[in-house]
């Protein structure tokens, strides 16, 4: 079933309900802050001007799109150095570590991240072409190869001068925003002649990444034979609490969640869970997590779900560790059936999205569209947006 973006009625959502914090309650006192049907209002869809032009699409101006990720192990000796480095500073127990190499190692130690930003490179660069603006692209991580900086000094190389910068996080915090902001200035600064990097903005509440979620959650029902009313959890990274608390970030996630509900056409319970939390147990992360809200689902006698990765652009190694492998389990000894929709991947209307942002970075479009109440995001953080609170 398509989603016709055209045909999301213009309205603010009249007595919509207010997006509630669910980092303080537990799994089963969560029931009571999911969202249902009646409090549900009609999408949003809102166009906000654009401010003047700053730059255009050409040799003299943006000349490059870098897609900045997070990376991932190309085979099982890679496996080990890259959690050290996704986790250097950060106090995780070394069980942990161990733990989690184990789920790559058992999918060869290669993570699929690699293979989808590949994917969305090409995709990327097809649609620029498509438009008559066929834009050099590149790609770089900042936890594995190719890293970040090595790519920046590529397209300094190449003599590039200024890029559109993509980065694999729909919504904002620290981690999922503003670190990669940091990652860029100091690539900017390392690397002699580096060119302008401009960010496009944090795209969770665009109407393509949301149009191609709806379209995954309606791939997922018809498949599963579902009923429009089945009971859904969309699941997002957990973050710590302290860093929780310095952003809008579980706002951003209901906003969206019910958003994409209204566009798929659900009918029934809705809900942000989190998932593939990390660090010090005694570290209090958001909740509830995904497989402790299935457990408790699975008591009152809920006996099918719909499990969407709305915080993550592509199906990685935390998407089928945790959902495919982990909450799977779990809602099978609570005897719940559980049906996963895919992430937005290399959807088109997500694709097309990007190549929309870049535009719209580049001062070529004239508008700003967002869905939700929350309006379109910044294109830069702003002084003192989202920092990393010390103990996070």
């Amino acid at each position: 079933m398509a989603v016709a973006l055209s045909s999301v009625p213009l309205l603010v959502a009249a007595g919509r309900a207010r997006a509630v914090p669910l980092a303080t309650v537990g799994a089963g006192e969560a029931a009571a802050r999911a969202t249902t049907p009646a409090q549900r209002g009609p999408v949003t869809v809102q166009s906000f001007r654009a401010a003047p032009a700053q730059a255009a699409l050409g040799p003299e101006s943006i000349d490059s799109v870098l897609l900045q990720s997070f990376g991932g192990p190309e085979g099982p000796d890679d496996v080990m150095p890259f959690l050290q480095n996704v986790t250097r500073g950060r106090d995780v127990p070394a069980e942990r570590l161990a733990q989690v190499s184990q789920q790559y190692l058992r999918h060869g130690g290669v993570s699929p991240i690699n293979e989808q930003n590949r994917s969305l490179l090409a995709a990327l660069s097809s649609e620029l072409a498509r438009r008559g603006t066929p834009l050099a692209c590149y790609w770089g991580n900042r936890n594995w190869h190719p890293f970040l900086r090595d790519t920046v000094g590529q397209m300094a190389g190449d003599g590039r001068r200024h890029a559109a910068v993509i980065v694999t996080s729909a919504f904002s915090s620290y981690s999922g925003c503003r670190q990669y902001h940091e990652d860029l200035a100091r690539a900017a600064d390392e690397v002699p002649g580096a060119p302008r990097l401009s960010r496009v903005r944090v795209y969770g509440n665009h109407p393509g990444f949301a149009g191609a979620l709806a379209e995954r959650i309606r791939e997922a029902l018809d498949g599963a034979r579902l009923p429009s009313d089945v009971r859904t959890l969309f699941t997002a990274h957990s973050v710590p609490n302290r860093m929780a608390a310095s952003c809008d970030y579980e706002a951003q996630l209901s906003d969206a969640a019910e958003a994409v509900a209204g566009m798929a056409g659900l009918t029934g319970d809705i809900e942000v869970v989190y998932q593939s939390r990390s660090g010090p147990p005694h570290v209090p992360w958001l909740e509830p997590d995904v497989s402790d809200r299935l457990a408790h689902l699975g008591s009152t006698g809920c006996r099918t779900a719909l499990v969407v990765p709305l915080g993550f652009v592509s199906d990685h190694m935390e998407v089928l560790a945790d959902l495919d492998t982990k909450a799977r389990a779990t809602a099978a000894r609570a005897g719940i059936t559980m049906v996963r929709a895919r992430s937005v991947g290399t959807h088109p209307l997500f694709v097309e999205a990007l190549v929309d942002l870049v535009e719209e970075t580049a001062g070529l479009r004239a508008d700003r569209p967002a869905v939700g109440l929350l309006g379109p995001r910044p294109d830069s953080c702003a002084p003192g947006c989202c920092p990393l609170e010390r103990g996070a």
